[in-house]
């Protein structure tokens, strides 16, 4: 039986054509450290946010009060099933636009394909999904470029506009803000399994359901003018985008470990030894900069708090004045279950991280 045959949409499974999985794709923070380091003097004065910050998203004053946000986001399969692909690798692309504090406005597709492997049936399934998760964004998918290329490959580039007043940076946490997450974390473990074909199905269900969830909110806490900064989970797992907000603001972050939501599933596959390689990766990056206090289970948040996330939640920072009205927000947008803060940002010590048992 060929590649060709294989690629049949009733057998096929495409993480099994992927060396890593969707945001654990991405480069170890270290190396792309390295590579990012330049002597560029940033020279567009309309250029509100570029590349010399660690935020989610370009920003680009267009007048009147108004500005651009463009990003763009891809990666290798995280599941199986081509629509899903589609589905979470849209929903993480435009995740950035809200992750800003905006509002989509259209996307462009990126995708490669492994022709001589997969069949174009397969991709236009991808594309498929891609356009139902656009639509539930209200925006089209309005074009994009494919390639040919060894392992699949799809993402989108998502343009989307602002009130500029509305920006939300991810280097802008005040001391005494309470720091909030819209998701539990734990898919790269739960996305590990899967590729292991050790995973309950009831897990596989909600880990897709997750990584499809769109962050609509954030348009919503982007007119909040309580919440300081904002960004969201991805490849670096929830320590590695802590810790960019707490470096980029010159603080400390004090995180409640036992606060922390996790996704059903992903403390039974840990007690297996199934944890992604990104995982380490990451934590190789950010050991020196965290500590944890006595009562901690660190092997377990060793294993959590690095674990790469696709479509990861929204981690933001509020005003303690503001708390009581981003609590409602949340309450009123279906996020009941993630009320409760996860850190709050302290002056600076030492250590970036303190992990608390609480």
């Amino acid at each position: 039986m060929t590649e060709q045959n294989l690629s049949d949409e009733t057998t096929i499974k495409l993480t099994q054509y992927s060396r890593g999985a969707g945001c654990g794709c991405k480069i170890a923070p270290s190396v792309l450290h390295e590579i990012l380091q330049n002597n560029y003097q940033q020279t567009d004065d309309n250029l509100i946010i570029g590349n010399n910050t660690n935020d989610d998203a370009a920003v680009y004053d267009i007048g009147n009060g108004k500005a651009i946000i463009s990003t763009t986001d891809f990666f290798m399969p995280i599941v199986d099933d081509a629509v899903d692909f589609g589905k979470i690798a849209s929903a993480n692309a435009i995740s950035d636009i809200y992750a800003m504090g905006g509002k989509p406005l259209m996307a462009i597709a990126v995708l490669g394909w492994p022709i001589e492997k997969l069949s174009p049936a397969l991709a236009k399934k991808v594309i498929e999904g891609a356009r139902e998760v656009c639509s539930l964004a209200g925006i089209s998918l309005a074009g994009g470029h494919s390639i040919d290329s060894t392992e699949p490959i799809f993402g989108l580039a998502v343009t989307g506009i602002i009130d500029k007043e509305n920006i939300k940076k991810n280097n802008t946490a005040q001391e005494g803000d309470y720091l909030f997450i819209t998701k539990s974390i734990g898919v790269g473990i739960l996305s590990t399994a899967q590729k292991r074909g050790l995973i309950h199905p009831n897990h596989t269900n909600d880990m897709i359901h997750q990584m499809c969830h769109l962050n609509s909110i954030g348009e919503s806490l982007g007119n909040k003018a309580g919440v300081s900064a904002m960004t969201d989970v991805t490849g670096f797992g929830l320590l590695g985008h802590a810790i960019e907000m707490a470096e980029g603001a010159e603080l400390t972050l004090e995180l409640y470990y036992s606060s922390i939501p996790v996704i059903s599933g992903a403390k039974e596959y840990l007690s297996q030894r199934i944890v992604p390689d990104a995982t380490y990766r990451n934590w190789n990056s950010y050991s020196t900069k965290t500590s944890f206090e006595k009562g901690v289970n660190v092997m377990e948040a060793f294993n959590l708090l690095p674990d790469p996330q696709t479509n990861g939640g929204l981690l933001f920072s509020v005003k303690e004045s503001a708390v009581a009205e981003t609590v409602a927000l949340m309450k009123e947008t279906g996020y009941q279950d993630f009320i409760e803060p996860i850190g709050r940002f302290v002056k600076k010590t030492d250590k970036t991280i303190i992990v608390k048992n609480q």
